[in-house]
Order: C-alpha cells, then structure tokens, then sequence
C-alpha cells in the first residue's frame, strides 16, 4: 500500500468503498462472469422510499443499509460538518430508543451497527441475526421521523467531533495537506470542504443547525432502503410497510455542484511538517464523473488508472519502483462515482537518497508518454480483468455488494447501471482509453502536493 496520503480520488467502484483489490491470480475471470445474474428486487413505497432487498441464505444473518442522498457537499455556507455532525447525533436518542440505546440494542442482539458521512451521501447500517430484521427496521424507520435534538446531547457531542478533527486531520501532516489541495482543485465550496468541517465552523454549530438539516434532508423520499441476506422480498415489504410507509416525504432542495473548478487557484500546495519521516509528490488532475463534465471518459479513466498505478505491474510503479528504483511506492486513483466532477490521480514517494524533484520529472515523463503514445492492447485488456473481477467478488460480498447498489443509487445511478458496469468496462476500446487520457491530464487543470520533513528540502 502507499506509505503517503490517500489519494483524492481512488479507484474504481470497491475502491470506493475500501475494498481491497483482489490478487492478479484471482483476477483471471471472464468477462461473462458478471454480477448480473445475482437476484436483486426493487419496489418503492408510497412515500418515495426506494427498497432494494438482496436475498442470501449463506448465513442465518441480514444486513441493512439506509443511504440519505445527503452529504457534506450538500451543506450551506459557514456550516460546514453539520452532515457529520448529524450522522453522530442520530445516535442520541428518539421518544422510543433514549439516548445511547440505539447500539445497545443491536449489541445485545449480538449485532453491530454503525455509520458513514461522505461528500455525496450518509448511510447508517446494522449487522444482526436474521430473525432481528423487524427490530432494527423500527428503530431506524423511528429516527428518521423523530429524532430529538436536544442541547444536552449535542454540546458534549460537539467536543467528541472537535476532538475527532484534531486525532483524524490535524495530528496527521498527510491529511492538513490534503485539505489545502482540495481547496486548491475545486474551490472552498462542496468538494473542497472537508467533510468533518473546518473547526471554527464546527464550534458554531447549534440544535437549530442540527434540526434544519435532519427537517430538510431526512426523508422517506430521499432515502434508499437496501436489505440483504437471509430474507425475503415478501418479509422486506411487510417490515418495511408496517416502519417507514407512515413518514412523511419532504420537498427535498436540489442538489448543486460546481460545473468548473474554481479559477485562478494555485496549481502547488505543500506542507513541511517535521512529523513527515517520508517524503510524497502527487498531482491531481480534475476529471469527469459519471453526472459532470465530460462522462464519455469516465469508463476510459478507470482503466486508466488500473494502467498507470493500480497495481505492482502499472506503468509508475513498474518504471519508477522496479526499473530504476528511484521511488518507493507508486499509485493511482480515480472515482467516477461523484455527484460534480472528481479528481484523477498520481502518487510517489521517492526512494531514499532520491528527491521529490526527480520522481517528479520521471512521473511526469510517463504522462506525456501516455499522452503522445496511449497505452496498449494488452495493457488495457489486463486492466479490465483486474477491474471486473474486483467489482464481481465486491457485488458477490453481503458487506461490500449492498454499499455498491447504495453509492450508486445516493448518486444518481441505476441498478442498472451497477449491474452492467462489467460488460461497460469490457466494451471501453483502447482508442476510448487514450482520448479520456488527453482530455483529463490536462496541466492547467492539475494541482501538485508536496509533503515534505523540514530537514530534506
């Protein structure tokens, strides 16, 4: 793995979710040997709540999920964390589960729950015997309509996020600078604000704050109910008729994102820190999504990115970490699953006694050569396998496959479209492949990091 920040953007879909990728042995399937004949049933309520139920009977276990289509990058100006924020105080309590309860209950089940805050989504999900579905849909379903916001809870809960800031960004040199860069790639508004906030930001946030945000977002018809394992679509229905059938829809606010990253920012950040013991270069370039910018590349920039840097036998890595052994690690990254546009991503750290500066002209060699000379046939065709045979051991996992339909689902896709992303990927041509390299590694839309020890300059 690399020893350096995360990328920006990561992988194709189980990178997403943080999956790991499987071995290049693994990795030799077929390209018929796609999700889609996995059973995954669909209905609506009356009140907008999308349900998808993937039955299982590997284990006596059920697994269920409910996506918000709601994000930080979906919050106001000046109050940035309140998505986050939100996601901890829906553990705080309702008339029926006081405070503290929800996972108390769950835990002495034997169960376990918890939950999720991104840029684009929230999702709150829980892990219990099957027999234990109807338990765990009402009390869900009971926080969605009635949630109690109280002072008393979200003070002291506040301090728990500001000290979280401090343990998960501020203690770690990697993730200041990653802040900078985002703010340097798409502006100080959606995505390149964090999603736990900025602190002065945090501290201000109130019970008002926290009640406008569930009023305006927590809704049956902006939600996406997904239940799998030892279940029926039958049993699903009639639990989730009896639960979430009496909330109440909302008129949702249309979500917004930038069609541009914002302009005149600076094209390199850096932090020296003198925690930093290893040095890391990166640039990210600002790409498409599947919704933003230009679409057509973004089956094309995920092959890409397993040619460049997704594996040991990429191109980066293979060039600046086997051949010449100037760099230590070497990596890649790119997510299409992304409401506005996205980031596509190269990242090194140089070998001892080798500089920033020299790993940096040899990455950026390699660009221009993809960008003169695109990759190959076998190249892409290997690419694919890897990609395919990730993303069919991620549909065919009860932890993994559930949060792919959601992410895809919380951000406009389709079941659809999750189900045919194989035979999409195998039809991306290497001539697709090469144009969405020319489009995308475009150095004026790009932003070099640099993380550097105050001793090695």
């Amino acid at each position: 793995m690399l020893p350096r920040r995360e990328l920006l953007a990561v992988g194709a879909l189980p990178a997403l979710l943080g999956l790991a990728a499987p071995s290049i042995a693994r990795a030799q399937l077929p390209v018929a040997a796609r999700p889609g004949a996995r059973r995954v049933e669909t209905f609506d309520l009356a009140n907008g709540l999308k349900v998808l139920v993937l039955p299982s009977r590997r284990a006596p276990i059920v697994q269920q999920m409910l996506w918000y289509r709601v994000g930080s990058a979906d919050e106001a100006p000046g109050k940035s964390g309140i998505a986050h924020f939100l996601e901890h105080l829906m553990f705080k309590g309702t008339p029926e589960v006081p405070a503290g309860e929800f996972s108390k209950r769950v835990s002495r089940v034997g169960g376990r729950d918890n939950a999720f805050t991104s840029f684009d989504y929230t999702a709150y999900h829980q892990n219990v015997a099957a027999d234990r579905l109807e338990m765990i849909m009402r009390m869900e379903a009971d926080r969605m309509a009635n949630l109690i916001v109280s002072e008393k809870e979200l003070l002291p809960e506040r301090d728990v996020i500001l000290e979280e800031r401090r343990q998960v960004v501020e203690s770690r040199p990697s993730s200041l600078l990653d802040e900078v860069t985002r703010e340097a790639l798409f502006g100080r508004r959606a995505y390149g604000v964090p999603i736990i906030g900025y602190p002065e930001e945090i501290a201000k946030l109130g019970v008002d704050d926290a009640r406008s945000f569930h009023d305006l977002h927590y809704a049956p018809n902006n939600a996406i109910l997904i239940v799998a394992g030892d279940t029926t679509v039958e049993a699903v229905r009639a639990l989730a008729e009896r639960y979430y059938a009496p909330a109440r829809p909302k008129t949702i606010p249309a979500r917004v994102r930038p069609d541009a990253p914002a302009a005149d920012l600076p094209r390199q950040v850096e932090r020296v820190d003198k925690r930093v013991a290893q040095p890391e270069w990166s640039r990210d370039y600002i790409a498409p999504s599947y919704r933003k910018g230009a679409t057509e590349h973004a089956f094309g920039l995920q092959i890409l990115t397993q040619v460049l840097g997704g594996h040991q036998t990429s191109r980066l890595y293979r060039s600046l970490v086997v051949d010449r052994k100037i760099a230590l690690e070497a990596a890649a990254g790119y997510s299409a699953r992304s409401l506005g546009l996205t980031a596509f991503g190269i990242g090194l750290s140089p070998a001892p006694q080798r500089t920033i500066a020299e790993i940096e002209t040899a990455a950026m060699a390699e660009i221009e050569r993809v960008r003169q000379d695109g990759v190959t046939a076998e190249e892409v065709e290997r690419a694919k396998r890897r990609l395919i045979a990730s993303t069919v051991y991620a549909l065919d996992s009860m932890s993994s496959g559930p949060g792919l339909y959601g992410a895809a689902l919380a951000t406009g896709g389709t079941v659809a479209e999750v189900d045919e992303w194989p035979e999409r990927i195998a039809a991306t041509t290497v001539a697709q492949v090469n144009a969405a390299a020319r489009a995308t590694l475009d150095d004026k839309r790009a932003v070099t990091s640099l993380l550097l020890p105050e001793t090695k300059r």
